[in-house]
């Protein structure tokens, strides 16, 4: 590969010539290999692989005059080959985060759908104990009711025994048993 490079090299003079000045082969362009024909790609799937044979210029009777323009073409396609295996695995792992998406979106429904029905669950529990706490707060309020009447009856039950015990204050007894009840 070297001999080839600098067997270019006699062929056109100094190749690295135009560097000093500034300018690179490629803003000359045509100066440097106006008598160069531009290679057709390299058929191969790698990237790698050597061109296969020397190319000959029909204009000249040089066998390696397009060994440059070979190297950037060969360039180009690994680059090429390069770029588009990055870009399938670019899409590859975009393909696979949508995937991880999906999934986690799926797992979050189901699990909603649990929490909602726990919560609904919850709810309905919350529901019928607030419906049999009231129940119990109206039959507690209806036995205080009746425990107070009940405490009445006893009451005035004692005061007629406490009054038919002393036989001279029974009308002073009944006339006050309504206001010891209250």
């Amino acid at each position: 590969m070297l001999t080839d490079i600098f067997s270019a090299e006699t062929v056109h003079g100094d190749l690295f010539s135009d560097f000093e000045n500034g300018f690179t082969p490629w803003d000359i362009g045509e100066d440097l290999y106006s008598d160069i024909q531009s290679p057709k790609p390299v058929g191969s799937s790698s990237g790698s692989e050597e061109p296969t044979g020397n190319r000959t210029n029909s204009n000249s009777g040089s066998v390696d005059q397009n060994l440059p323009v070979s190297i950037i073409d060969e360039r180009k396609q690994r680059r090429m080959i390069s770029n588009r295996e990055s870009a399938r695995r670019s899409r590859m792992r975009k393909q696979k985060h949508l995937e991880n998406l999906r999934n986690q979106v799926n797992r979050l429904r189901l699990e909603n759908r649990e929490l909602t029905n726990r919560f609904r669950f919850a709810l309905y529990h919350y529901q019928r104990v607030c419906t049999d706490n009231n129940r119990l707060r109206s039959e507690h309020s209806m036995l205080r009711k009746r425990l107070s009447e009940i405490r009445q009856i006893l009451v005035f039950r004692q005061i007629q025994q406490f009054s038919s015990a002393w036989p001279c204050n029974t009308t002073l007894a009944t006339e006050q048993i309504p206001s010891l009840i209250a």
